[in-house]
């Protein structure tokens, strides 16, 4: 090859590379990042790729070292504690408000009231890691609320992440699952089982952080990112998967 054309070859690899945005995504946002990864990319023609999993993860993962841009985590407390440890060039701010749901493919009934998790047709529940996804805290949160954790615990199982929950519950190894609403609202699973609203009070509201990382090589395209997730577009599609947003 001559040494020209194998010059711009690295050029234009060099560019593309610049142009993807690593964005680490918290499990419960997943579904809703691939209409705001679309959106994003026709608007500014910049790549981005995804890395799921759960906030806690991610947060290990940054403090690391990993080459992430921006973190959206499903909470405020590990952005912040980024932040605190001088991870990211400015404060975190939330991008949405989450909310609980209970889901199953069974015929079992559902009601707010949590009644069926006492059936003894249910004889698992899944659940989030409550010490590293924040999902799975509100879950415990909720269930100590109604006085049924201590009745419910030998039936819990945990996922890692609310990717993992949904497993669980796609695959009938949990009869009921506790997860996120964005997950139900999902067009891929319209169909799949019924689900019933779980709103607070018995967990606080799960406000959702965004923020920009300080090892990120891609700066601009990262703050881009950041003022996306206030325009109307983009609040739209995440109203559509079941989020709460934010006043602009």
């Amino acid at each position: 090859m001559k040494p020209t054309l194998l010059f711009l070859l690295l050029v234009l690899s060099s560019s593309s590379f610049a142009q993807t945005l690593r964005v680490a995504v918290a499990a419960n946002a997943q579904f809703v990042m691939e209409p705001l990864r679309e959106a994003f990319q026709k608007q500014s023609g910049v790549q981005i790729e995804s890395i799921v999993s759960s906030s806690g993860k991610l947060t290990t993962q940054i403090q690391q070292g990993a080459p992430f841009d921006v973190f959206l985590s499903a909470d405020m407390d590990y952005p912040n504690a980024l932040h605190q440890q001088g991870l990211t060039t400015t404060n975190p701010v939330v991008y949405a408000h989450g909310s609980l749901v209970l889901w199953t493919l069974s015929e079992l009934p559902l009601s707010a009231d949590l009644r069926v998790l006492q059936n003894p047709l249910v004889r698992h529940i899944a659940l989030a890691n409550p010490e590293t996804a924040p999902y799975g805290a509100a879950a415990i949160s909720l269930l100590k609320s109604r006085q049924m954790l201590a009745s419910v615990q030998p039936r819990l199982v945990y996922g890692e992440s609310i990717a993992q929950v949904n497993q669980y519950v796609l695959s009938g190894a949990a009869e009921v699952g506790i997860t996120a609403k964005s997950v139900v609202l999902d067009p891929a699973l319209k169909g799949k089982g019924h689900w019933i609203d779980l709103p607070p009070p018995g967990y606080s509201p799960i406000a959702q952080g965004v923020v920009v990382l300080k090892r990120t090589g891609q700066a601009k395209a990262a703050e881009q990112f950041i003022q996306f997730l206030r325009t109307p577009a983009a609040r739209h599609l995440l109203q559509q998967y079941g989020y709460r947003t934010p006043k602009s």
